[in-house]
């Protein structure tokens, strides 16, 4: 059996990315150059000379658009098993989804928790912080949000491990990929914050998950490298 391998991708940069709003549930689309970075991470995968068996993306529009091109440029569409896994969207902002992030991480959660920097929080005091301040009621306590990541990612991990084991194509969000980090190891208390386009490969063997990267970007720069290597080809080729 094949070693199981999560390749876990944080979608391409978004327009509410851009102009610093938080997306948590809410959703908008890759921006221009969001489509380009993924385009690199495609490519660089691609020249890595990677296989893989088997695609998972969180539901949301921005994650199922990275999926759509990082499987155009391996190849791989409509050639692996494709499905969506609600369980790896991002946290959940409730009455903030949308709003601007300065507003509730510099302004909201540090005022209700009296702190001065909202970075200094733990994963676990920040998510039950929005909680606290959430007026909808859609916000998700620690306990809750931390049980449904690991259950997203364990039940994608079993699924590939189950059919022969081999690498996946996962893309998730910047706070959910940060959240299993830290779960999977209590060293690394504070979001590592995973960067658009990075990949964080996490191993998974009799039930147990190991972290070899975090937001690895040498996939993105080394597609990045052919594709200015070849642009004269492939403007010929067009």
């Amino acid at each position: 059996m094949a070693k199981t391998r999560l390749f876990i991708i944080r979608h391409g940069k978004t327009m509410f990315n851009t102009i610093g709003r938080a997306q948590g549930w809410s959703d908008t689309p890759l921006t221009a150059q969001g489509e380009e970075g993924i385009r690199e991470l495609g490519v660089g995968l691609r020249e890595s000379g990677l296989d893989f068996v088997r695609a998972v993306s969180s539901d949301s529009g921005r994650a199922i658009q990275t999926m759509g091109i990082v499987l155009d440029e391996l190849g791989l569409t409509d050639q692996i098993p494709y499905t969506f896994n609600k369980k790896i969207r991002e946290w959940c902002f409730g009455s903030f989804d949308g709003a601007y992030g300065g507003e509730l991480f510099r302004g909201v959660v540090p005022r209700v928790l009296d702190i001065e920097d909202y970075k200094k929080l733990t994963l676990e005091e920040l998510a039950n912080g929005i909680y606290q301040v959430d007026t909808a009621g859609w916000a998700e306590p620690w306990d809750v949000l931390k049980k449904r990541i690991v259950d997203g990612f364990e039940e994608i991990a079993k699924e590939v491990e189950a059919k022969g084991g081999g690498n996946a194509l996962i893309v998730s969000h910047s706070m959910t990929i940060g959240s299993f980090v830290c779960i999977l190891n209590p060293e690394i208390e504070l979001d590592p914050r995973v960067e658009n386009g990075s990949v964080t490969l996490v191993e998974y063997e009799n039930g147990r998950f190991s972290i070899q990267t975090i937001g690895d970007e040498s996939y993105r720069k080394q597609g990045a490298n052919w594709l200015a290597t070849h642009s004269e080809e492939l403007d010929v080729k067009k």
